[in-house]
């Protein structure tokens, strides 16, 4: 078993604060969709509408900031990211507590909040490269990922019984509480951050903007799991979008068990997650970056077949678990070798414009999965999508040169001008 002390006191406050911002998130998991069904009273395709202009909105914002945050102090940025959550989500239940909530209001928050996460996932990547030897990364990363799939396994089944006791207000409540506990662990960090990379004298902003894209497409080793995951967590979210309207309107779930059945699979990706180490020194990381990208792929395809009642949350349950359990595999390791493919001058920069690409494809998909919905039924649009799910497979890194470590591309004397074309 890791220790979080062998990765140093810092490591663990932020291990600490990601735990509490996970845990928060997990209980709120889903909220926006539930409000806009149980509150609002919206149809499906306003419902895919509204995770979709969150998406594609937030992307826009995102993307010049990724610039920005590249030549500042991590932190600070850390922190401020926290704080605009925590401050947007408050505005849910204040507005139901007058009666004032609108679906408006819904897309708004769904925009700045993801905008948030962007720019908090963009610098925490660039601080936790920073603050851990290269030799602990990947158990770091399986730390982080271990506390993200713990915290949704308890965290839906929480949010399915507040929102049942106490409405879906609760819930937002929590979420927002547990930004506002991250920004004052990260606030808590001791170690100085090392300073940002300098802006070249002839830098420019379309072309800084576009260093980050540049990096991903001419790297071997990263275009092809970035078209990977443009496909996989596309149709996965698409699928998501779906079976939030299969569970609680077709199949006529309660909240608690739409708890349920979101939070139980999770504990596939604790697995997962805890294997992915001793997996990894054992047969080596492009084996289990290829396998477990596999072995993520077949698992919605069960989903159009799900039946009602128990049978139907026991189906769901079953293929969600499998899906996660590769998941937790794949995602660790992935983070590791992202980490070491990418120099520290384009970090921040990489991966904003991976959040981005991945969030506009998935606003695409949610999209399409409103209209496949009104057009096939919700089971024709799940079938849909697990097909889809299965040939991402086809993007993963088969070449071995694409992911040997002589392949990585060296940071040019211009960092903004991006790297060489392999």
């Amino acid at each position: 078993m890791v220790r979080g002390n062998a990765l140093g006191q810092d490591f663990r406050r932020l291990w600490g604060a990601y735990a509490v911002s996970a845990a928060g998130s997990a209980v709120g998991m889903g909220a926006l969709p539930l409000v806009a069904l149980l509150v609002l009273h919206c149809p499906a395709f306003q419902v895919s509408l509204l995770a979709a202009l969150s998406a594609v909105a937030s992307a826009v914002i995102a993307l010049p900031l990724g610039v920005r945050i590249e030549h500042r102090y991590k932190r600070p940025v850390m922190i401020t990211a926290d704080l605009v959550r925590c401050a947007v989500l408050v505005s849910i239940p204040a507005a139901m507590a007058f009666d004032a909530l609108t679906f408006v209001q819904l897309c708004l928050v769904g925009v700045l909040q993801t905008a948030a996460s962007v720019a908090f996932d963009a610098a925490g990547g660039a601080h936790l490269k920073a603050l851990v030897p290269p030799g602990q990364r990947l158990r770091a990363n399986s730390l982080f990922e271990t506390t993200n799939w713990i915290s949704v396994s308890a965290g839906p089944p929480v949010g399915g019984l507040l929102i049942g006791v106490l409405g879906a207000a609760a819930t937002m409540v929590a979420d927002a509480l547990s930004f506002l506990g991250s920004a004052l662990g990260i606030r808590r960090i001791r170690q100085p951050e090392p300073a940002p990379p300098a802006r070249a004298a002839t830098s420019r902003p379309g072309r800084d903007i576009a260093a980050g894209w540049q990096y991903l497409l001419r790297h071997p080793g990263l275009r092809p799991l970035f078209f990977n995951a443009l496909l996989f967590g596309g149709s996965v979210m698409m699928a998501s979008v779906l079976m939030t309207v299969l569970m609680l309107r077709d199949l006529g779930l309660q909240p608690w068990q739409y708890g349920l059945a979101l939070g139980l699979p999770c504990l596939g990706g604790v697995l997962g997650s805890r294997l992915a180490p001793l997996l990894t020194r054992r047969f080596g990381q492009r084996r289990v970056l290829l396998l477990s990208g596999i072995l993520r792929t077949p698992w919605t395809v069960l989903l159009p077949l799900t039946p009602s009642g128990a049978l139907g949350v026991f189906t769901i349950v079953a293929a969600d678990f499998g899906l996660l359990l590769a998941a937790g595999i794949f995602n660790p390791s992935f983070a590791t070798y992202r980490m070491a493919a990418t120099p520290d001058a384009f970090m921040s920069r990489a991966g904003i414009s991976w959040s981005v690409g991945a969030k506009t494809s998935q606003a695409f998909f949610m999209i399409a999965a409103g209209v496949l919905a009104d057009a096939a039924g919700v089971r024709g649009a799940l079938l849909i999508s697990g097909l889809l799910c299965m040939a991402s497979a086809l993007f993963l890194p088969w070449r071995e040169a694409n992911t040997s470590a002589g392949t990585v591309p060296a940071p040019t004397a211009e960092a903004a001008q991006g790297p060489p074309r392999a």
